[in-house]
């Protein structure tokens, strides 16, 4: 089987009836496919000046770093740390310039090979879809179970505990393993993902990382499919770390949250969040990927919709600021608050 992915062809496999990626390391380690890895990873990104530094000897620092790969020899950097709100604190790790354009040129390949296999209602991270795809479908999901609100319907909704720094390495390996063929890309995977740390020997993938928005994927793949297959569960949302299940059987969404939980503690080891797990009713109100869920409508959360107040404030209409924001109230009853934005908007 055959499949079209970045430009490139990626060959699957089939054995015991599972999809193997047989990615050709020579392949993603070529000169052709760095340079295709550094114009992707560039955009955007011209006015940095690490970058410029870069890009000003490009030729040999790719011939370099493909002399590296090739001889298997390539060691990761150290990681720039810093912090951001979006909207809550999060800790951003920034590889150099050199391990991102690898990091490009990995994604590349793995991520045609993984996408086909996840799930249809796993939303972070992937082309076509993302938090407002979730939303919609949450919408429908919550329609269909209720049968147009006629009828109660329940939401199981589960966090996870530090999910990026909570993330089991030496498990994420195991899963890579039984699909990656090449031990080349295994290696390079293995460099890339052992270059960080959380705190805990071992533990953790660095948010700042393309190939960590694949990999946490990868890892949960194995839940999701869990939830699917084993628990039976047709009406499941995950965006990340966050997920639902819907039904209007409270009792069959009790009993499901602890093989949940038993799941992820024992096959991933992650914990959910003691404060963020929930059973509750659609018309008392569900909180999910920022906004508050409704029979028929859905409302901002107070803590967004007062920063988005906060942020708007002196801010002219033209603003990338302001548009970011109307593009965002735009999939929501949010009326009220978008005509306060414009009545206080600059000239």
């Amino acid at each position: 089987m055959n499949v079209s992915g970045g430009g490139r062809l990626v060959v699957m496999h089939r054995k015991n009836d599972k999809k193997l990626y047989d990615g050709d390391y020579e392949r993603i380690i070529s000169f052709q496919n760095l340079l295709l890895a550094w114009r992707s990873f560039k955009c955007g990104k011209q006015k940095k000046i690490d970058v410029q530094v870069f890009e000003r000897d490009l030729l040999n620092n790719i011939m370099k770093l493909h002399a590296e790969l090739r001889a298997q020899t390539y060691q990761h950097g150290s990681y720039k740390a810093f912090k951001i709100n979006d909207p809550k604190p999060r800790d951003i790790h920034k590889a150099t310039v050199r391990d991102r354009v690898v990091h490009h040129a990995l994604y590349r390949d793995l991520a045609a090979f993984y996408f086909p296999l996840f799930i249809a209602d796993s939303y972070s991270c992937q082309n076509g879809k993302g938090t407002h795809k979730a939303l919609d479908r949450f919408t429908y999901f919550a329609r269909k179970v209720s049968q147009n609100h006629t009828k109660t319907c329940w939401v199981l909704k589960c966090d996870v505990v530090k999910f990026f720094a909570s993330i089991d390495q030496g498990i994420l390996l195991e899963i890579l393993d039984k699909r990656v063929i090449d031990n080349s890309v295994l290696g390079l995977i293995r460099v890339i993902v052992e270059s960080f740390s959380s705190g805990t020997c071992g533990k953790g993938l660095p948010l700042g990382n393309l190939t960590s928005q694949l990999l946490v994927n990868v890892y949960m793949n194995e839940f999701d499919q869990f939830v699917k297959h084993t628990l039976k569960a047709e009406y499941y949302i995950r965006y990340a770390d966050d997920f639902v299940i819907l039904s209007c059987d409270r009792a069959w969404l009790t009993k499901t949250f602890h093989s949940v939980e038993r799941f992820l503690q024992a096959e991933l080891a992650l914990e959910l969040h003691p404060r963020k797990v929930s059973i509750e009713t659609i018309s008392s109100g569900v909180d999910f990927l920022g906004w508050v869920h409704f029979p028929c409508h859905r409302s901002l959360r107070t803590t967004t919709r007062r920063r988005v107040q906060k942020g708007a404030a002196g801010k002219s209409v033209d603003s990338p600021t302001i548009q970011s924001y109307l593009g965002l109230l735009s999939h929501g009853d949010t009326k009220k608050l978008e005509r306060h934005i414009r009545t206080n908007l600059c000239d």
